[in-house]
């Protein structure tokens, strides 16, 4: 099983453009001339001459990443991608389309992006981008122009499904980069609803509280949060959704050579305690997913279901070089459950949490459950236009889940049933 993207931040840390001051202390003088040494040896023998700033940046990746498997050095590029990631917004128009996107069909706009609230609808065919003709366009084209970090408007020609031109102006605008990767209600009848979550942003927790309102107004009274393929992300939010279900204890701690810093329950924000619970996960949910189904199992406030989480027991701090652009991360902590688990994995430990139902999928059932929930899927008041757009054209624009056993048995404990004989614990 390839390694999945893994890492729990803790406190993204201010500006450290004064840290290089440390290097010129007396005592750090020996280490500079060693490094100097290196870099004339390479910049005067190496066969083309090096870029002396990429050699800086690479003497700091390697010194970082010899620490340990989380610790690392990011330039400019890496540092932008990662706050985009863990911060839960880009600058854009807030849309998605239909592969190939070289066709330009729109999906849908995103909840409440600037694409919803200037016009652009489900179906909609772009014809013309920035006063270029769309054919034109190759998929990167496309993606940089839609979410190009500037203030300049985009300006698109469209036709609908109802063969009506358009010519739209949509601002570029901070979006939410959506970490909820499902939400819909599994039975009606008995009210189980489900959620899932592919990372955790800084935005997490606000979209996991809206897809939850959203879904008690269609009747749940059950849920399914699905944590399966969840590399992590932030911890602070993961931490509040463990408080949304856990009325009182600790929820986790993290530990280093300092101190110990726990995050306690708080009794006013437990606003689904007692609610029935199945917590999904599997190889891939590692980090702060980990920190969510570790506190819930710990409290018997959620039956977990799937197969062995990854195995991260550890936090990373980040922080920023301004005057490089650039940003370092480290180890800076363990955490513990509240059953004070560390869940690292190694040669003792190969896993993270064991699931209280062990239901392990074939790779190629894994496979299909993972593409369907790489997907983003459609806001609820989409469906309707994507089923006439399907019957229009007599396309497919709405994926279906696939067969998914690890689903179906968590549907099963909700409806009070007992485990497939396929089921066990680890």
């Amino acid at each position: 099983m390839s390694r999945p993207l893994v890492f729990c931040l803790g406190v993204l840390v201010g500006a450290a453009g004064g840290a290089l001051g440390a290097w010129l202390l007396p005592g750090d003088r020996e280490e500079l001339s060693r490094y100097r040494t290196v870099r004339e040896f390479a910049e005067q023998r190496y066969v083309r001459a090096p870029d002396r700033a990429k050699l800086a940046d690479d003497a700091l990746r390697g010194m970082l990443s010899g620490l340990d498997r989380y610790s690392r050095f990011y330039d400019a590029d890496e540092t932008a991608a990662m706050e985009r990631e863990t911060g839960g917004r880009y600058r854009g128009i807030g849309v998605v389309l239909k592969r190939p996107i070289a066709d330009g069909r729109v999906l849908f706009p995103l909840r409440g992006s600037p694409a919803e609230k200037h016009g652009l609808r489900v179906g909609d065919r772009i014809v013309e981008l920035d006063g270029r003709a769309f054919g034109g366009f190759e998929e990167a084209d496309v993606r940089e122009a839609l979410s190009r970090d500037t203030d300049e408007p985009v300006h698109m020609a469209v036709i609908g499904l109802d063969g009506a031109r358009r010519e739209l102006v949509v601002p570029r605008e901070s979006v939410v980069e959506p970490t909820l990767c499902g939400e819909r209600m599994l039975d009606a009848e008995r009210g189980i609803g489900y959620i899932a979550l592919h990372a955790f942003s800084r935005e997490t927790a606000a979209e996991f509280d809206a897809a939850f309102e959203r879904l008690e107004r269609s009747g749940m009274r059950a849920l399914v949060l699905d944590l399966r393929g969840n590399g992590g992300g932030t911890l602070g939010s993961a931490i509040t959704i463990a408080r949304r279900f856990i009325p009182e204890g600790l929820i986790v701690s993290t530990e280093n050579r300092r101190e110990i810093q726990p995050y306690l329950a708080v009794p006013e924000e437990a606003l689904h305690a007692g609610l029935p619970l199945v917590v999904l996960v599997d190889g891939e949910s590692a980090s702060a997913s980990e920190v969510l189904a570790g506190a819930l199992q710990d409290h018997r406030a959620a039956v977990v279901v799937g197969a062995p989480t990854w195995g991260k027991g550890t936090v990373q701090t980040v922080i920023t070089f301004p005057t490089w652009h650039a940003s370092a991360k480290v180890t800076t902590s363990f955490y513990f459950t509240p059953a004070h688990r560390n869940l690292e994995h190694g040669e003792d430990a190969p896993f993270g949490i064991a699931p209280d139902v062990l239901v392990e999928l074939a790779p190629e059932e894994a496979l299909q459950v993972h593409a369907f929930l790489d997907r983003q899927p459609p806001p609820v008041e989409a469906l309707a236009a994507l089923r006439a757009w399907e019957e229009r054209e007599d396309v497919r624009v709405i994926d279906e889940p696939p067969d998914d056993r690890q689903l179906a048995c968590a549907v099963d404990l909700l409806r009070g049933k007992r485990p497939d004989a396929r089921a066990g614990r680890p």
